[in-house]
């Protein structure tokens, strides 16, 4: 009899901590891998004005370290165009497909300050900058190299260009929590500058300096998989 009340103690002992320890862990996990999809807003800042902006869609898979530290890989497809050749005296004017690949780092303030005694903190924590390499792809569709304004103004350049590009990458992340207090749903909107290591993006060659083209983001993440890791301290607040 007292082995049996003994038994059934030790039980209720253990059964009574696990709950508690489940219930202590509410809004401290997370899910380490999300997908999403976003559209991007580009504009080209090369050879050929004035710019145009231009729509391009991403994919994206994230591997979570910690809810506001991520790694990210990007694709993104789209088009590029820029220039007026009837309106500047250059004549340039030009339209390409784009195709790029990147991989980020991405730090979100979160990771780096204690939010749980400031409502300012609690709502920067979400601020995240990146950083990372990438390759893009340009497929020049139109192309006016010579100007109508001033006659024997060419501009060379090339039709096809492969290049690796560094982009640098601000925004803000909306985290929306399931029933569990776990991020499961997020809304990203950002500004990205995208530096290519070359004069070709646009099929102009022009000059010494890089071409860059930029890009305001919206997009969507969604957690999966079954992998829920716990955080060092509370997610939301």
């Amino acid at each position: 009899m007292l082995k049996l009340i003994l038994k059934t103690a030790f039980l209720t002992t253990i059964i009574c901590s696990s709950a508690l320890l489940s219930k202590a862990q509410i809004g401290y996990d997370y899910s380490q891998y999300e997908v999403g999809a976003a559209a991007g807003f580009n504009s080209v800042y090369g050879d050929a004005q004035p710019q145009t902006i231009t729509p391009s869609f991403h994919l994206n898979l994230t591997y979570n370290p910690s809810p506001f530290a991520n790694i990210v890989l990007e694709v993104q497809m789209g088009r590029l165009a820029g220039g007026d050749s009837l309106k500047t005296a250059t004549g340039r004017q030009f339209t390409a497909d784009l195709t790029a690949v990147q991989l980020r780092g991405q730090l979100q303030l979160g990771e780096i300050m204690d939010y749980s005694q400031s409502q300012f903190k609690n709502a920067l924590k979400n601020l995240y900058f990146s950083g990372g390499m990438g390759f893009v792809i340009s497929h020049i569709t139109s192309i006016s190299r010579y100007s109508i304004k001033t006659p024997g103004f060419y501009t060379p350049g090339v039709l096809n260009s492969q290049e690796p590009f560094v982009p640098l990458r601000i925004g803000y992340e909306f985290k929306v929590f399931n029933k569990y207090k776990q991020p499961a749903f997020k809304v990203d909107l950002g500004y990205e500058y995208n530096l290519v290591l070359s004069d070709n993006l646009d099929g102009y060659t022009s000059g010494s300096h890089f071409d860059i083209y930029s890009q305001f983001i919206v997009g969507f993440k969604f957690a999966f998989g079954g992998s829920i890791i716990s955080y060092r301290k509370q997610i939301p607040y």
